[in-house]
């Protein structure tokens, strides 16, 4: 729909399910090509310090629509409703005039106040964000892109699992870990390919039009299968090896939940081999081959989504299009053991943003020279709903945790901006592993949760009903030792939890506890949650 009385604006919000934050070329990845993003950051803003609310896909997603700590969210496992009252980036973008128009999944679990028992959106988790419409939804069962490839005259049988099953006997296979040999389908029919071509056809007849897209690719998420040329393109022996200890059991012995951890996440949900074995005892060979088709996979959503950007160049929206490029959460890919999005250790937190303004982009004084313009402030994907509205000159809800990041897109910096990064992980595991935490450390759901505070010094992980971390960062970055129980660092850990009960004191709920009518009137007050300094 063309909004009267405004210039073209459009908005292209991307998601690229599990990338971890460090992997993009133009932050030195040592093996790493990702060229079309790259440039995108040239023209753009790179966010280095930027970090996702929680842990897996639906909590995290929660909060990067909602603008809140899943603290305040609540929808903290997948499967958990997300409750109705929160506002979203597609219901405040509706306000000013937008179709937000989904292709991918936003893995939504729907308020099951809202609907009757017997309602299907109550047997998923993988429902629609409210507000949102579907340009092609692409859930687990991959039906759309499924139906896609049978009409193409790929084999009838295919299914959502077989779909991802390796070619047999598949050249060279053989003397490469367990995830080198490529699926059945052709990068050109890849899932990534499929949306971003449905992408393209809807934006083929709306030119002209203000509009508002969400693509949500999978990839590169597991299982860990990739297309040719992609299953090939990095050598597992050239990729970086993973960061942990010498051995499982010493790195088990860190605390107790990371212990858990390392027994409870199966091989199966990364690899295609049927191994029935914890991914954490995955031999060295499988390991290394695994993060060469994590970066394969990588690699071909960058290819495609060049293909998005050239049409955008070509059809004359590229300079009326604000393009946002992020993640849900990380990736541990084999590092302390782990993988997966789950724990506390940064890799499954630390999220790529990249945010190219058509504004900044033309006035960026480092467009031509390929440098990157990069920001080292902490920033959360709290933060990318209120920007998006703050470019759509909409009002940004009161109940938001987060804050625009458009004055760092002009090179400025707010003075009260945070100086930290927070986020959860709550692993209570209703109807899957509950039973078995229970057993395990004797706590109720309601036990089953952690905090981080991470600055650039030190990082502190509070449990609820587990002992509590302190990580020094600056003389241990790969976060080997706990200094919790330090006698002399007990100082530094009184000082980090009091300042986590701060910041959950200045983040209780607002909706409506800045109005008041004693006064015989509705007074209400509007700002920040922390004043600029002066």
């Amino acid at each position: 729909m063309k909004i009267e009385g405004s210039k073209q604006k459009n908005v292209l919000f991307i998601t690229a399910d599990q990338w971890r934050g460090d992997c993009l070329g133009c932050l030195d990845h040592p093996v790493l090509q990702t060229p079309n993003l790259d440039k995108l950051a040239q023209e753009g803003v790179l966010f280095r310090k930027h970090f996702t609310q929680t842990v897996p896909c639906g909590p995290a997603r929660a909060s990067l629509y909602t603008g809140l700590y899943a603290m305040n969210h609540r929808s903290v496992n997948n499967g958990t409703p997300l409750n109705n009252r929160f506002s979203n980036i597609a219901r405040e973008v509706r306000k000013s005039g937008y179709d937000p128009t989904l292709f991918g999944y936003t893995d939504t679990s729907a308020d099951p106040r809202e609907f009757h028992h017997r309602d299907p959106l109550l047997t998923t988790y993988e429902g629609m964000i409210p507000g949102m419409s579907s340009g092609v939804t692409l859930t687990d069962d991959q039906r759309p892109w499924i139906a896609a490839l049978k009409a193409k005259g790929y084999e009838h049988s295919l299914d959502q699992h077989s779909v991802y099953h390796s070619i047999s006997n598949y050249p060279g296979a053989k003397e490469k870990g367990a995830s080198f040999a490529p699926p059945v389908y052709s990068d050109e029919d890849s899932s990534v390919a499929f949306l971003t071509d449905e992408l393209l056809k809807w934006l083929s007849v709306r030119e002209t039009e203000n509009w508002f897209a969400h693509l949500s690719y999978l990839r590169p998420h597991p299982p860990w299968v990739a297309p040719e040329p992609y299953n090939s393109m990095y050598d597992p022996s050239e990729v970086p090896k993973p960061v942990r200890r010498g051995s499982l059991e010493e790195e088990g012995q860190q605390h107790p939940l990371l212990k858990m951890l390392h027994e409870l996440i199966p091989r199966s949900e990364f690899i295609n081999d049927k191994l029935d074995e914890p991914a954490a005892m995955m031999n060295d060979l499988d390991v290394l081959q695994a993060r060469a088709t994590y970066y394969g996979l990588m690699s071909e959503v960058d290819h495609h989504l060049g293909r998005l950007i050239k049409y955008l160049q070509d059809s004359g929206q590229y300079e009326s299009t604000l393009i946002v490029f992020t993640s849900d959460h990380g990736e541990h890919i084999g590092d302390h053991y782990l993988f997966n999005k789950l724990g506390y250790f940064d890799q499954a937190y630390s999220i790529p943003l990249i945010i190219r303004e058509p504004k900044t982009a033309t006035e960026n004084s480092d467009r031509t020279t390929g440098k990157v313009t990069q920001v080292d402030a902490f920033t959360e994907a709290i933060d990318v709903m209120p920007t998006i509205l703050d470019w759509l000159d909409s009002e940004i809800p009161e109940e938001c945790d987060g804050s625009s990041l458009i004055p760092f897109l002009a090179g400025e910096q707010p003075s009260n901006w945070r100086t930290e990064v927070h986020w959860e992980y709550d692993f209570r595991m209703i109807g899957s592993h509950q039973k078995m935490i229970e057993q395990k450390f004797g706590l109720t759901p309601d036990q089953c949760s952690l905090s981080v505070i991470r600055d650039a010094h030190y990082k502190y992980v509070h449990m609820t009903a587990l002992p509590p971390l302190l990580f020094d960062l600056q003389e241990d970055p790969e976060e080997f030792v706990n200094l919790a129980a330090d006698p002399e660092r007990q100082k530094t850990v009184l000082e980090y939890a009091g300042k986590m009960l701060s910041w959950n004191m200045l983040h209780r709920d607002r909706a409506l506890v800045n109005m008041n009518m004693e006064s015989g009137k509705l007074e209400q007050w509007k700002g920040p949650r922390i004043l600029a300094a002066e």
